[in-house]
């Protein structure tokens, strides 16, 4: 149990932006105790971040500023809390990492494009404590390893755009957590993260708490990770606090409307209400609208030393599949693991060594110029990452209207505005969306956007790189609704990449699990959640956080490193050999199988 000690309390804590007469956050009262997790839940736009980043007195740089209450940080030596309203700038900057750290939303925009991830790491480490230059190089070294980044030493000399929406995640939380601040505040860490990497994230949090005595202040809208990882819950609606308590209580027996909405939205994997999909769907009765044969996407290595081509990574190698009209085929695996470079591989956006990919009977791999802009028109893709996937100096209308031009659509009923402001309503965005900008939406709004976008053309095979993951659980099943009503109403096919397993249990009509750039599993979504075949399989469906907080400790969540293969120039693979489990369920024997 957490000491009653407090560490950090919010008194009536309101902020305002510009001249508004309402405040964003409203009379907001908080206590953080030593050694304890306190959840701040709530859907997109409840003010969670605004709230933490008022701690951090970072608002006072996004045009918020504090209008009344206090923030009290107390102090071990037994002197008068600090109220970190009234401090200056250059003493919070000596608080901020040192005391109280962030592990920010949006790691593709808190770390800068220009410099290493050392660079960023031993910049924070010799601002709060100052090493010689191999000690902090060792103990950035040592952090990127406890978040499970594979070759950490390697990846100290790379730049953010190189990583992985997971990985840049992971090192966003080595950041925070490398001067071992008192306080933790985490907005959405684990949002981008797999399963494992979500597990293990949350085990390393709740170890070093219990280590060095950190106390968590973790914002989220997933009542799974609350459950895994909380000691008490506050709930927060529209700038306010509608309920707090101890994590069990609030589960058992929540008093407050919204929280029971929370609680009951929130998608269970393995729920016996869970829609239960057959074993051959219908839609593979159809042609195939999407054929991949032998894909493979292979990316040069070079040696340290004049900088020659040694070997390829082997990011995506030798995939393939169908994909049918109203069909939902899922792809799973870690970070890393080859997925979004294959759909990327699919769209042409990275250069493929091998294979071919049929859309509508055209060898997409063979299209050049206009015959290529016409097919994309078919193959949109919803990206991982909302902010960077936007343009900032362009309006919702001009993001939307882009495409439709582009195309010499412009002029026609799609881009009309009652056209286009059907379609953001249709995915759930408020009204007078279309003339604001990217920076004056929540993170899971600006997701919205990216789909509406990828819409926007009526495209008959969506790809969907984690299009819900940074989306509160009501607005996920919005989504997922409108995707699969879609689905049928254009006869389109989805293409499906996510981590969360009770949405893809949900969605998906078929599964191809990818390990190390490798199908190492697929069939139908029936057979491989419920009798997985393969070990890395069975590790992803057993570290699904939790449904309630009494099951946390009845689970046992490993993980593998699954960094795609890096081999010499030169070096022949093996055909793959497959084992047919009956009902299209099949397993690949040659993969390596997990230790």
């Amino acid at each position: 149990m957490p000491a009653a000690n407090p560490l950090l309390t919010l008194e009536n804590l309101n902020v305002h932006f510009g001249n508004a007469k309402a405040p964003a956050v409203k009379d907001v009262s908080l206590t953080l105790h030593d050694g304890e997790v306190l959840a701040l839940v709530g859907e997109s736009g409840s003010d969670k971040s605004v709230t933490v980043k008022s701690i951090m007195r970072l608002i006072d740089h996004q045009g918020g500023h504090i209008s009344a209450g206090r923030i009290l940080l107390h102090q071990q030596n037994g002197a008068a809390p600090l109220d970190l309203v009234k401090l200056s700038q250059p003493r919070m900057r000596a608080l901020r990492g040192a005391h109280i750290a962030m592990i920010f939303q949006d790691p593709m925009t808190s770390l800068n494009p220009v410099m290493t991830i050392g660079a960023q790491l031993l910049e924070v480490i010799q601002q709060h404590q100052p090493h010689n230059t191999d000690k902090a190089k060792a103990t950035a070294i040592a952090m990127l390893e406890k978040v499970r980044l594979t070759d950490p030493a390697g990846r100290m000399r790379q730049y953010p755009h190189e990583l992985s929406g997971g990985m840049r995640q992971r090192v966003m939380i080595a950041m925070a957590l490398v001067c071992r601040p008192r306080i933790l505040i985490a907005d959405e860490p684990t949002t981008a993260l797999d399963v494992t990497v979500q597990a293990e994230i949350l085990g390393l949090i709740r170890s070093l708490q219990q280590e060095t005595g950190m106390s968590v202040l973790f914002i989220t809208h997933d009542m799974g990770v609350v459950a895994e990882i909380a000691d008490r819950v506050a709930v927060m609606l529209n700038g306010r606090i509608v309920e707090q308590g101890n994590v069990l209580d609030v589960f058992d027996t929540p008093q407050h409307d919204y929280t029971r909405k929370l609680l009951e939205s929130a998608p269970k994997f393995r729920d016996e209400h869970a829609r239960i999909k057959a074993a051959v769907p219908d839609a593979q009765r159809t042609a195939p609208i999407l054929a991949v044969r032998h894909l493979s996407t292979q990316f040069p290595v070079h040696s340290a030393f004049l900088r020659r081509h040694v070997a390829n990574l082997h990011a995506v190698e030798d995939i393939s599949f169908d994909l049918h009209p109203r069909e939902t085929v899922a792809i799973i695996g870690e970070s890393g693991c080859g997925k979004s470079t294959l759909a990327k591989s699919l769209l042409r956006l990275v250069p493929s060594n091998e294979g071919r990919a049929f859309l509508n009977g055209q060898d997409l791999f063979t299209l050049t110029g206009e015959e290529l802009r016409h097919a994309r028109r078919n193959i949109q893709m919803i990206f991982q990452d909302p902010y960077a996937a936007l343009d900032p100096r362009m309006s919702v209308r001009q993001i939307l209207t882009e495409p439709l031009r582009i195309r010499g659509l412009g002029q026609t009923a799609q881009g009309s505005d009652a056209a286009l402001q059907e379609l953001v309503a249709k995915v759930g965005l408020p009204k007078g969306t279309l003339d604001r900008y990217p920076h004056q939406f929540s993170g899971g709004q600006r997701q919205r956007i990216c789909i509406a976008r990828a819409l926007v053309l009526s495209p008959k095979v969506l790809i969907a790189d984690e299009p819900v993951s940074a989306l509160d659980v009501a607005i996920q099943g919005q989504i997922l609704d409108l995707l699969e009503g879609l689905k049928h109403s254009e006869d389109m096919a989805l293409l499906f990449i996510s981590h969360d397993m009770a949405v893809v249990e949900r969605v998906a009509d078929r599964i191809l699990v990818m390990y190390r750039g490798s199908v190492v599993e697929q069939g139908p979504a029936r057979n491989v959640l419920s009798n997985p075949a393969h070990p890395y399989t069975q590790r992803l469906l057993e570290a699904v956080p939790v449904a309630h907080p009494r099951q946390r400790f009845a689970r046992n969540a490993a993980s593998a490193v699954t960094a795609a293969p890096v081999y010499p120039l030169g070096m022949e693979r093996p055909l793959a050999r497959w084992k047919d489990l009956g009902e299209g369920h099949r397993l690949r024997l040659d993969a390596g199988l997990v230790s």
